[in-house]
């Protein structure tokens, strides 16, 4: 089924492929935003592109995502800008990229309702991604005001079995935390036109990764539109992320593709077809990712 479906694509699985170098580089191009924010970073955007792809490859397939591709883009910045300004810059992007999964679902909610009519039931749903978005981001803005790092820890020093281990890692690293935080917070209180920039970068790869879900449906049907592409992209990536303990989010997605396509009128097999062929092109690009680890290093 999923090679007929391979076929069934044709040339626009090579485009989808080809359209995630242009998303990967928009990626890049915020996260190098942060780091110049702090001054000059020793060493080329290429490289920095390679960390950003590698990064995304083994969040992939890493259970609870940020854990595996994270401190791989910490330690590789480490010799060139050090410990704290390399775990800040990570944490600044990584927030950058979260808090504008926030802003396209929020956005997506008004364009939900400028195109579709809407019931009490769906009228409830909208309601609550909304609150629960405008909640997150208020989080998000006293992140961006204070720092996360230090908050971060003392979060994980109410966790069992960790407790102890968090407790002692704050007190040996009391003054590189705050140095974390102070860097965090530095960006959006002195340096506003590199933090919106880097925000508007990460808020224009989630639209321009739409074109993947409307290249996709476009093999099957031309009654889709780009809007309703956006939507079918944020209701999925919602439930997905909901899911976010799952390595690749597996079903998670799939069900979404197929609620949200089923939510605008459309076959719910048209949401299956177009899951598969968006693993199929992680598949690619997890390999990619994994195999640039080994390319350009000094050692």
């Amino acid at each position: 089924e999923l090679w007929a479906n391979l076929k069934r694509a044709g040339v626009y699985l090579p485009l989808v492929l080809l359209l995630w170098l242009f998303v990967y580089l928009i990626n890049t191009t915020s996260w190098y935003i942060i780091i110049r924010s702090g001054g000059k970073p020793g060493f080329s955007f290429a490289r920095l592109y390679k960390f950003t792809v590698t990064g995304f490859a083994l969040n992939y397939v890493t259970p609870v995502g940020l854990m595996g591709g994270e401190p791989y883009r910490i330690m590789e910045l480490k010799p060139y800008i050090g410990v704290e300004r390399a775990t800040s810059s990570v944490i600044l992007y990584v927030m950058m990229h979260i808090f504008s999964h926030f802003c396209f679902w929020l956005s997506s909610v008004l364009l939900y309702l400028c195109l579709y009519p809407v019931g009490w039931v769906m009228g409830t749903i909208l309601g609550t991604i909304t609150v629960f978005c405008l909640l997150v981001a208020m989080l998000f803005v006293k992140g961006y005001q204070h720092g996360m790092a230090v908050a971060f820890v003392r979060l994980g020093s109410h966790l069992p079995f960790l407790k102890k281990k968090v407790i002692r890692f704050a007190d040996s690293h009391r003054e590189q935390l705050e140095n974390i935080d102070k860097q965090i917070a530095l960006l959006h209180q002195q340096k506003k036109g590199a933090f919106y920039a880097a925000l508007f970068l990460e808020y224009t790869a989630r639209v321009v990764s739409c074109l993947e879900i409307w290249l996709i449906l476009n093999v099957l049907t031309r009654s889709v539109s780009f809007a309703d592409c956006c939507l079918i992209a944020a209701f999925s990536s919602l439930l997905a992320n909901l899911l976010f303990f799952l390595p690749m989010q597996l079903g998670g997605r799939e069900g979404g593709f197929a609620l949200a396509v089923g939510g605008l009128s459309l076959s719910g097999a048209y949401g299956v077809y177009a899951a598969l062929i968006t693993r199929v092109r992680e598949m690619v690009w997890i390999v990619i990712g994994l195999a640039l680890m080994k390319v350009g290093n000094k050692k």
